[in-house]
């Protein structure tokens, strides 16, 4: 029988269970695919624990994206047994089979694996939104990436660097930012080496960054006001560490904007928004331009152990469970 992931009460991850489920039987435009990998996002540890803005119903199966191959087809046009595909779920994906209709379906592009393209997505989408949609960056810019070895932090160094920008990314250890120096950045700040905001303004010769991409929050965000140039954009992308207070007055003095970044409830408003991100994201892929970094391939049942390794910012890009 296939399996999933079950969290039927609110709280850390192990309080989840791995429990089988009966397969049902498809509604007529329904798909089901088998899956091979799904993706570990940081909302799903926080979905988990009561934390995230969306809070399903318990119980529920946490996950947004997986990767698989459709393997039955009840009238749902476009779609084909045997095709290799990224799903896309409100959650849900972690477990062995997924049932959705076709506008949950992206062709995987044919550089991918699975788990690359089970944590495709979240991250290069948000990372997309974030820096195109939102910050409008330009090519000669200077973009200040926090938390760059994260999944959505290296995305960004990767398509800030493909945009033409000059990337400078921040992480927390020597071996994350070797992975972001091998995905574009220009420039490598150790938060326990110097204050960022120290070395942001060493490297632009005191001129301060045109764009902030920051996933963390916190004092994080706030030293981030404190380094960034006229016209700035602050780019609100998460807050794992912590609500960050912003100094109005500093914003004031640089003429700076703080955005917001919700990449999925943008494309949930505005579905030709995403339309544009998803091809733009695909041609890129198949061109060989962009790649998540996926430093840890776990299976189903060790999910616990995967999301600690988000939780304890030992993954360098992505984590994917695995289930064939």
């Amino acid at each position: 029988m296939p399996r999933k992931v079950v969290c039927r009460e609110l709280g850390p991850p192990e309080r989840m269970r791995l429990e089988s489920f009966a397969s049902v039987p498809l509604a007529p435009g329904e798909v089901r695919v088998a899956v091979h990998a799904a993706g570990i996002n940081f909302p799903d540890v926080l979905m988990a624990a009561g934390e995230y803005q969306l809070k399903p119903p318990l119980p529920f199966t946490p996950g947004v994206e997986a990767a698989g191959e459709v393997i039955e087809v009840n009238g749902a046009a476009g779609v084909a047994v045997g095709d290799r595909v990224i799903v896309k779920m409100r959650h849900g994906a972690w477990a062995d089979e997924a049932v959705v209709t076709p506008s949950q379906l992206t062709p995987l592009p044919s550089t991918f694996d699975y788990a690359e393209g089970a944590t495709f997505l979240a991250g290069h989408g948000t990372a997309y939104h974030a820096l195109i949609d939102r910050g409008r960056i330009q090519p000669g810019e200077v973009l200040l990436v926090h938390g760059a070895g994260g999944g959505v932090g290296l995305a960004a160094v990767e398509m800030g660097k493909m945009l033409g920008a000059t990337v400078i990314a921040a992480a927390s250890s020597e071996e994350k930012l070797a992975v972001a120096q091998a995905r574009g950045a220009d420039h490598l700040v150790l938060y326990g080496r110097e204050p960022f905001r120290d070395a942001v303004k060493r490297i632009t010769d005191g001129r301060g960054v045109d764009v902030v991409f920051d996933p963390v929050g916190g004092e994080t965000f706030e030293n981030s006001v404190r380094c960034i140039a006229w016209g700035a954009r602050l780019l609100v992308i998460g807050f794992t560490g912590g609500i960050g207070l912003a100094r109005t007055n500093l914003l004031l003095i640089k003429g700076a904007s703080v955005l917001g970044v919700r990449a999925g409830e943008a494309v949930r408003r505005s579905p030709a928004l995403g339309e544009v991100r998803l091809q733009a994201l695909l041609q890129w892929a198949e061109a060989g331009k962009i790649r998540p970094n996926v430093s840890h391939r776990l299976p189903l049942q060790d999910y616990a152990q995967a999301m600690r390794l988000l939780i304890e910012r030992k993954a360098i890009g992505r984590v994917a469970l695995m289930m064939r």
